[in-house]
């Protein structure tokens, strides 16, 4: 990958990209955009609306004066399995062989069909067995992705878990303290993603099918206003400025929202907890364009009763004015 990356994020209602440059005196963020999405264009992770994900992706280009070509990016929903297994010992050679195999034991589509990696957690955790993470990957969906990307004329060099991206971020921006556990909770549009990161090592992943269209849907449909309205009222103005008084009803509706979404975040929580032992959760990190709702950070430390903090990826770069 060239030291000078571009970071693409084809998310269900707009395109991110971001240009990286390391230096000697740390990591500059060189550049940065979003391009909004017509809504349905990705439905559940798959492009529906091909040519509009292509058009984003070149204005943004464009429009950031981009000429770098190499550009990572990242997959989640049903088409992406991350499970942890165990195998006998054996050599990384026997290994490589090995994992097509035990693959099929483990992920509910056939081997031909998925793109399948590996990550060796454990070479051996006494019982004769290695510790691994398993990732697949629908060959279907990766190739849509990298589709849109060589059709806007650029190349897709790395093709990434959406989890594992946040996670990245993440140990970039903060120290990961090895005896804690924390959770990294990435709120989309239509998808969140949950990733429990306990000694270092992604411990549990889980995507949620709930995410920040779920406070607009709500505010449109209850006050009776058009989506572009309802979407401004979320994120604090009227659409015409944040100089309008936004009504009442609406703080009550993003409380009930976020009391809903949380509850949905705690039962993985508790799904992961109740197989961890003695393993204490000390701290949630929000990311994502829904983690402003400050209601979804109260009803979050509300029920999980650990401290709940927006992640900012940005806190170690060097940013230029």
């Amino acid at each position: 990958m060239a030291r000078n990356c571009v970071g693409l994020d084809i998310g269900s209602s707009s395109i991110k990209m971001v240009q990286l440059k390391e230096a000697s005196d740390g990591i500059h963020l060189i550049n940065f955009g979003i391009e909004l999405l017509p809504s349905e264009t990705i439905v559940d992770g798959a492009i529906m609306n091909q040519t509009a994900v292509v058009e984003a992706i070149r204005r943004l280009r464009d429009n950031l004066r981009i000429r770098q070509k190499d550009v990572a990016t990242a997959i989640s929903g049903h088409s992406v399995i991350i499970k942890k297994i165990q195998v006998p010992e054996m050599t990384p050679e026997e290994l490589e062989e090995q994992i097509p195999w035990e693959a099929e034991h483990h992920i509910p589509f056939s081997k031909d069909d998925v793109h399948i990696d590996h990550e060796i957690l454990n070479k051996s955790n006494g019982q004769g067995q290695m510790d691994l993470m398993l990732v697949a990957a629908k060959k279907e969906v990766v190739e849509d992705y990298s589709l849109v990307v060589r059709e806007a004329k650029l190349v897709p060099s790395v093709m990434e878990v959406a989890a594992f991206s946040v996670q990245n971020a993440f140990e970039v921006a903060y120290s990961m303290p090895a005896d804690e556990a924390v959770v990294l909770v990435n709120v989309g549009a239509a998808l969140s993603n949950i990733n429990i990161v306990a000694g270092g090592t992604s411990a549990f992943t889980r995507d949620v099918t709930m995410g920040g269209d779920a406070f607009t849907e709500e505010i449109q449909k209850r006050l009776n206003v058009s989506r572009e309205e309802a979407e401004a009222w979320k994120i604090g103005s009227n659409g015409d400025g944040a100089h309008e008084v936004i009504p009442q009803e609406v703080e009550a509706v993003l409380t009930e929202v976020a009391e809903g979404m949380a509850g949905k975040f705690q039962r993985s929580l508790d799904f992961f907890l109740a197989t961890a032992g003695d393993l204490k959760l000390t701290k949630i990190y929000l990311c994502g364009g829904a983690c402003k709702v400050p209601a979804l950070q109260k009803a979050l430390e509300s029920r999980a009763k650990v401290p709940v903090e927006v992640m900012d990826p940005f806190r170690r770069f060097i940013v230029d004015e």
